[in-house]
């Protein structure tokens, strides 16, 4: 009777068809075609595991390899064929990234950093962002003891700038307005300023609102799992502060310890318009993984983002090209042919600085007298 068993069982394996065997490795493989299709079906409940997966979507590349090393091991096609489904949807959605591309012409440069508040060389990480040579510099975990390296070594290119608690903006071009921006979550208690609004003058008659935040930290806790409560919370004190904000164009940069995906961050992804979620990771520095370092816009297109050499900080700087919408651009205003901008009175940046000031809080703005006078156009 066991021989029979025995014979039964042999008989059924050899029946088995490579369109049967594999079912689990095929219903694996569609399972990532569908996440990396449809990341918002995975629900926030018991844990968050959607906001997980959306912030670490490109990844989920990596389980593909192995499905399809059992997909030849186990001669399925249908296994087979699941995986290329996988690979298939994988390259739609992130394979634009990897193509070289020309982002064309652009008015302003920001750069986005948050420097670390245990950085042992600010004057070098100054210094790297300074080498980018962009027109707004938006830097975030500045700390009392570092402060003044970093005024020291930014003072001549970016002669206007304002730090409110642990945020701070500097300028090549005048600020016309400084205030903190509240984006406190309920639960934090004690001193906590991680929000500032400025207003760049970039050419006459021609203001910019700039925001600069870095959103509370995410932490993967045991009982609660993916846990963004906090900066969720900030996010949408940030989000009702930019809805309400009446200029045309508007920049954030900020740390905001999320990628443009995430579902915590619907409150500004929903109003604002960023670069393509692509491979320039900025966190951390020893190996990237996503890119929770921001640059967004309203009113104007981010054209380019890229990352920047490491500066003592666990992230990386984040570099982004924009171009200015809605009026005709700046740049090519005073630059209408093409070729190289020329330098000229587009752009004088005689402009008073005003101070604000908060109690409790840093906030300077200053102005270098030599800035009075002279003219730099926005760059092309």
């Amino acid at each position: 009777m066991a021989i029979r068993k025995a014979d039964v069982a042999v008989v059924r394996f050899l029946k088995r068809t490579a369109w049967t065997r594999g079912r689990v490795t095929a219903i694996l493989a569609l399972l990532v075609a569908l996440l990396l299709l449809f990341p918002s079906l995975v629900p926030s409940a018991l844990g968050n595991p959607g906001g997980l997966i959306e912030n670490f979507l490109p990844w989920l590349g990596v389980p593909i390899l192995p499905l399809l090393a059992l997909a030849v091991l186990r001669r399925s096609a249908s296994a087979l064929s699941a995986v290329l489904v996988a690979v298939v949807v994988w390259v739609a959605v992130f394979g634009p990234s990897l193509l070289p591309r020309d982002p064309g012409a652009h008015d302003l440069t920001v750069v986005q950093h948050n420097v670390s508040d245990v950085n042992r060389d600010p004057a070098a990480t100054a210094r790297t962002l300074i080498d980018a040579d962009p027109d707004l510099i938006a830097l975030e975990e500045l700390t009392r003891r570092a402060l003044p390296a970093y005024e020291r070594a930014l003072r001549g290119p970016y002669p206007h700038h304002v730090v409110v608690g642990t945020v701070g903006l500097w300028s090549r071009y005048p600020l016309t307005e400084t205030a903190a921006a509240d984006i406190r979550p309920g639960a934090i208690t004690g001193e906590w300023s991680r929000g500032l609004r400025a207003v760049v003058r970039v050419a006459p008659q021609r203001d910019i609102a700039v925001y600069v935040a870095h959103l509370p930290s995410v932490r993967i806790r045991p009982g609660s799992g993916f846990d963004t409560r906090w900066r969720d919370e900030s996010a949408a004190l940030l989000g009702e502060k930019i809805a309400d904000e009446d200029s045309t164009t508007v920049i954030l940069a900020g740390d905001l310890n999320g990628t443009t995906r995430d579902r915590g961050l619907t409150p500004l992804t929903s109003q604002l318009d960023s670069a393509a979620e692509d491979f320039e990771f900025s966190w951390p520095t020893a190996f990237p993984v996503a890119r929770i370092d921001q640059v967004m816009t309203r009113g104007a297109a981010v054209v380019d983002v890229r990352t920047l050499p490491e500066t003592g900080s666990d992230h990386l700087p984040v570099v982004a090209r924009i171009r200015l919408g809605g009026e005709r651009s700046h740049a090519a205003a005073c630059h209408p042919g093409a070729g190289a901008v020329q330098p000229g009175p587009c752009h004088p940046l005689g402009h008073p600085c005003p101070t604000t000031a908060t109690a409790g809080q840093i906030v300077a703005t200053t102005c270098s007298a030599k800035s009075a006078g002279t003219s730099r156009p926005i760059r092309r």
